[in-house]
């Protein structure tokens, strides 16, 4: 029998775990002065009893973009005392209907709105007499992407403004998908007014900067060589830019090194740690992606599988093992109609393969001689019987 004293002994490696989440918003964040700055500036007129303007950041998994929003958002709160500001932080897997995040609002900023029973009309006009106070509310909607009826809550927010003579409600939406404004519809987009602001990926030099930083927060002194942490550093740089992934990769080193009674984390560790993490963050990208993404995704596995039905042009060569854009529709529409889904228009389809290829599941290339005509072609980036496995299992949970 098992004790729990092997497991609740100190550590050799880790001085504070917390540090090494992707969660952990460190004091620093470094490289990324310029959307500190970018994002403080688009705040500070709410400190001056000015309306900000609303603003939309994009970039892909692991740039910053929460870390950094949630620190500005912290010294926001720091500096409105007046109570004429209020700034609130909502998760879109969370709160990811129009009823869902005006509730959390209304709760969090309006007395004797604690209670369940408020309909949206009631919530609305609380939130515009609050506002109309002069009071100005900044909604910060992470993975944004990911709310039902997204215009009907960007179109409602924005438009509250019209009503109010003084105060104002603004959004700072985040999201992994760069076309997210495309998808709106065109009344939304004309009463945004929005800025937009893009977290580019690290490098691997700046993620190997980023992990000593977190190294020496998190391990004992002597607990890591220089060597272990430039090759996750690289690892990372060479395949996504996402400094999660770096975090996740240096972790489960240090734990692999703990497991087998080392005090030190190496290369050897890295490198074993490297698979294990690989195939975690495929699962956790699959899992968090929208329904039609996941479609769209489980329709290029299946063809990648069992085979394209298109006859293969003579002469392809250097697109062996694409698909063609096309047949994947085709493949997307059945699946949706068999599940007894509404399938979107094949430009919707187009902006979820510039996501998923965005992301690292596929790679798409224009096709080249040999091929009739002018299409995009499409290749699964990991094993189609393993993404295949993930997103059953996911798709089955959603219902």
């Amino acid at each position: 029998m098992p004790s729990f004293d092997e497991f609740t002994r100190e550590s050799k490696i880790f001085r504070d775990r917390d540090v090494l989440s992707p969660h952990y918003v460190p004091d620093i964040l470094p490289f990324r002065e310029h959307q500190l700055r970018e994002l403080m500036s688009s705040l500070a007129p709410a400190l001056m009893g000015k309306k900000p303007r609303n603003l939309f950041i994009y970039g892909k998994t692991g740039t910053g973009k929460t870390c950094s929003v949630r620190q500005v958002a912290k010294k926001f709160e720091e500096k409105s005392t007046n109570g004429k500001a209020a700034i609130i932080y909502l998760n879109c897997r969370i709160h990811n209907k129009p009823y869902r995040v005006m509730d959390k609002v209304a709760k969090t900023v309006l007395a004797g709105f604690d209670k369940q029973g408020y309909g949206l009309p009631q919530i609305y006009e609380g939130l515009l007499k609050w506002a109309g106070d002069g009071r100005h509310l900044i909604i910060i909607l992470d993975e944004i992407d990911m709310i039902k009826h997204l215009d009907e809550l960007v179109y409602t927010l924005t438009r509250a403004n019209d009503e109010l003579k003084s105060g104002g409600i603004s959004i700072i939406g985040i999201s992994n998908k760069t076309l997210l404004k495309d998808e709106l519809d065109p009344r939304t987009k004309s009463s945004l007014y929005e800025r937009e602001l893009v977290f580019p990926s690290y490098s691997a030099n700046e993620l190997q900067k980023i992990l000593q930083q977190r190294a020496e927060l998190g391990f004992k002194a002597g607990a890591f060589t220089p060597g272990a942490i430039n090759l996750a550093g690289a690892i990372a740089g060479q395949e996504s830019g996402d400094a999660r992934y770096a975090l996740k990769i240096l972790s489960r080193a240090a734990e692999i090194a703990e497991e087998t009674g080392k005090d030190k984390i190496t290369d050897a560790e890295v490198k074993s740690a490297r698979d294990m993490v690989e195939l975690d963050i495929v699962k956790e990208q699959i899992e968090k992606l929208p329904e039609n993404h996941q479609l769209v995704l489980y329709a290029v596995a299946k063809l990648s599988a069992t085979g394209s039905r298109y006859a293969r042009l003579e002469g392809e060569g250097e697109n062996d093992g694409y698909l063609f854009s096309g047949e994947i529709y085709e493949e997307y529409v059945q699946l949706s109609k068999k599940l007894r889904r509404p399938s979107k228009t094949a430009r919707s389809y187009r902006s979820y393969l510039n996501d998923l290829e965005m992301l690292g599941l596929l790679t798409t290339v224009e096709s080249g001689k040999g091929i009739r005509g002018h299409t995009k072609l499409i290749r699964l980036g990991h094993p189609a019987q393993e993404v295949m496995r993930i997103l059953s299992k996911s798709m089955e949970g959603g219902g």
